[in-house]
């Protein structure tokens, strides 16, 4: 059996995205998706675990061209996501969920050696805290990002409300590594300051946080808190800028320290945003951007 640096966990989906004041695109899209392609093209051993239906498995050639092992759990329909931007500001969105290939079950998982696993969804609708238990209990290395929780889904409307989740710490308390954007955070602690969001994440167990926003991204780990800001020239591949951020910090955090790592994500992502899609650079870009724009010393504080 293979073992793999990372692997991602999560649906698939379809995203219809209307930004503001343009036109709306159907293409592929989801968090694993994001993350996957960006630790593979920065040289990690990468599987991607999804559920969907068969008949769209044609949207996996892109990540399998990269090498990417994709394994496929069989459903009904592919997860179809509904993007709209109302207004310039990136952060703000509505969502709605059409359609959902449905939760993951930890007896249908395939067997998998990795150095990591993360939790990579997209709604409430794929993971659930006895599928959580049940990877801790087989020994995986865990992150998650918060929006798998936070994001909620009415059960008529199908639109996503973010909302407090009941068992947080609980879900935390079991992770290596978390990620949220400014939105999450706020709904999840109380704060829109990412610093004590941050601190209070940390309180809750988990001893690494990653936290996104317009401008940049901030780090706690071990008492200790970093910053970087983005370089982006514009924001028309918005979405999945935390996928992405948290994708490249994750894989560069392997063999880096944390400002190390921040600052290679905050370049990654800085590229990435700047085109719709995947991140579909190379490392020399990644680096290019680094000494052109994020030279300087990350900003880091203890408190």
């Amino acid at each position: 059996m293979n073992t793999y640096d990372i692997t991602f966990l999560g649906h698939m989906c379809f995203d219809e995205i209307t930004p503001y004041q343009g036109e709306t695109k159907v293409s592929p899209g989801s968090a694993v998706l994001c993350g996957a392609m960006v630790a593979a093209r920065v040289g990690k051993k990468v599987a991607l675990v999804t559920k969907m239906a068969s008949k769209d498995q044609a949207i996996l050639e892109p990540m399998q061209k990269l090498g990417i092992e994709t394994l496929v759990i069989p459903a009904e329909e592919t997860s179809y996501s509904v993007v709209i931007h109302p207004s310039a500001n990136v952060d703000e969105r509505r969502l709605i969920l059409q359609h959902n290939a449905g939760l993951f079950r930890l007896e249908e998982l395939p067997p998998i050696k990795t150095k990591h696993l993360h939790l990579a969804g997209i709604s409430d609708q794929e993971f659930d805290m006895n599928l959580i238990l049940g990877l801790k209990g087989k020994g995986y290395n865990l992150s998650a990002d918060m929006q798998s929780f936070v994001r909620q889904v009415h059960p008529q409307t199908r639109e996503i409300a973010f909302q407090d989740v009941p068992g947080k710490e609980a879900i935390v308390k079991q992770m290596s590594k978390v990620k949220l954007d400014i939105v999450e955070a706020k709904v999840l602690t109380g704060t829109d300051d990412l610093e004590k969001a941050a601190m209070t994440i940390e309180k809750w167990g988990c001893p690494e946080t990653v936290i996104t926003r317009a401008e940049g991204v901030l780090a706690r780990v071990n008492g200790q808190t970093y910053y970087e800001k983005f370089s982006n020239r514009s924001v028309v591949g918005r979405t999945g800028r935390g996928d992405t951020t948290f994708a490249a910090y994750l894989s560069w955090r392997m063999e880096h320290d944390v400002a190390e790592s921040l600052k290679f994500a905050a370049a990654l992502v800085s590229i990435k945003m700047e085109t719709p899609g995947p991140f579909q650079g190379t490392l020399q870009d990644v680096y290019d951007r680094i000494d052109k724009c994020h030279s300087n010393e990350t900003i880091f504080r203890r408190r």
